[in-house]
């Protein structure tokens, strides 16, 4: 946690601009981002599509190169990083994808303690025990066993919520991580999340158009175009 302390925060962005194509096609998709992100906090990222939540989200996650602005993740700056130094902070967080991602040859066992391998934590047997005890808490204890193509679809998404949060990531990226869930699952995750934070520490940046989680958050940041419009505290 030693990237946090010297800044303070667990994200930082500063002045961050994105663009997409090249040449005559080349087309500004983020203008003039700015946020400080507190550790152990939930901030919801939300706007219509095509405002560009997910394109800041994965920015800030390491999946896509900073172009212009400063990213400071953990205290490392994604700006010019090496690519060793953006491996050594992938290991650090977890991501959670809208379309879960799974591999369909990996039970669900398996897929979770795929994040563990990355890691090199513990051997075999203590990687079946954590990815077990994980997929307990988000209600697939007798699913443990299943491949993807008999897991529903709000099963899958669980099996993606347990395999990012397994190794006790220091910042967790969301991207709509309730959208296939129910209203009782959905809030089952959240609430792992605050928890997390709360306990641990851990810091949740979440793209989300699912109004039913909003007064979980603890802050709301609203994009338009590509712009924070709106940044608010929800206290």
């Amino acid at each position: 946690m030693d990237g946090v302390t010297k800044t303070g925060f667990a994200v930082s962005v500063s002045g961050m601009n994105h663009y997409f194509g090249s040449g005559e096609a080349r087309k500004q998709a983020i203008w003039d981002v700015s946020l400080d992100i507190a550790p152990g906090s939930l901030t919801v990222l939300m706007g219509p599509s095509g405002s560009g939540k997910t394109t800041v989200l994965t920015l800030m996650g390491c999946l896509r190169d900073v172009q212009e602005g400063s990213v400071r993740l953990l205290g490392e700056e994604l700006n010019g990083a090496s690519g060793a130094q953006v491996v050594a902070l992938r290991k650090r967080i977890g991501f959670i994808f809208q379309a879960h991602n799974l591999h369909g040859s990996l039970t669900a066992t398996q897929n979770v303690m795929m994040a563990l391998q990355v890691h090199g934590s513990g051997d075999t047997a203590a990687q079946r025990r954590a990815a077990h005890h994980m997929l307990g808490l988000v209600g697939l204890a007798d699913r443990v066993n299943y491949l993807p193509q008999n897991l529903s679809g709000g099963q899958k998404q669980r099996v993606a919520v347990a395999r990012a949060l397994v190794s006790n990531p220091e910042v967790v990226f969301a991207d709509e991580p309730t959208a296939a869930l129910d209203k009782e699952s959905g809030m089952t995750v959240v609430d792992m999340l605050k928890d997390l934070g709360r306990l641990r520490g851990t810091t949740t940046v979440m793209v989300t158009h699912d109004n039913r989680i909003l007064d979980r958050a603890d802050r709301i940041v609203t994009l338009e175009d590509g712009r924070v419009v709106s940044d608010k505290n929800n206290t």
